[in-house]
């Protein structure tokens, strides 16, 4: 018989994708070689799991999980910088993952002043971070960094080391792709 431990863990899997797309989103390219966002979403799942999580109502949910999630990319940050701890850095890295957060709900259209409507909104959200999970790497790369990131096409193809032809062609394939995942059933 599951317990509640195994319950919360099953219901926090729809979100892993989305708080690695936030993490993806943040980490300037010296920092993702060395920071695992993997290993950071995933303490952030086992603190879910530690915590009355299951309890909240579905509007905390979300946001609990991108201020669990920040403070814990703040502390694999931390562990690569060797300067002193300066707190000033602290509040601008989770305030830029809410701001990521924002960037999809705008990406999604969605302004949403209910609550239900903002539990359908982080539903969208969850379902745009699986989606984008699903893409090839090079095309889900090219969309986070134009789409979510507001790189220009130009630094984006220098970024990835393609053309901007070939960056242009990835961002529509992948968006093609992305509306055929998202389209309702």
């Amino acid at each position: 018989m599951p317990n509640q431990h195994d319950n919360t863990a099953n219901l926090l899997n729809q979100y892993r994708d989305y708080l690695a797309l936030l993490g993806r989103l943040q980490l300037d390219p010296m920092l993702q070689a060395k920071v695992d966002v993997s290993g950071v979403v995933q303490a952030t799942m086992l603190e879910a799991c530690e915590s009355d999580w299951a309890s909240f109502e579905d509007q905390e949910k979300l946001p609990w999980l991108r201020r669990v999630f920040s403070n814990n990319l703040i502390d694999e940050i931390r562990r690569f910088r060797t300067e002193a701890r300066d707190v000033r850095r602290e509040r601008p890295l989770s305030h830029r993952v809410e701001q990521s957060a924002s960037r999809l709900q705008v990406w999604l259209k969605s302004d949403t002043p209910s609550p239900s409507q903002r539990a359908v909104q982080a539903e969208d959200e969850l379902q745009l971070a699986g989606a984008l999970a699903s893409l090839p790497d090079a095309q889900r790369e090219a969309i986070e960094l134009h789409h979510l990131k507001g790189v220009p096409l130009e630094d984006v193809s220098r970024i990835m080391q393609r053309t901007k032809g070939a960056v242009a062609a990835l961002i529509f394939r992948g968006t093609t792709q992305l509306r055929q995942i998202m389209q309702p059933s």
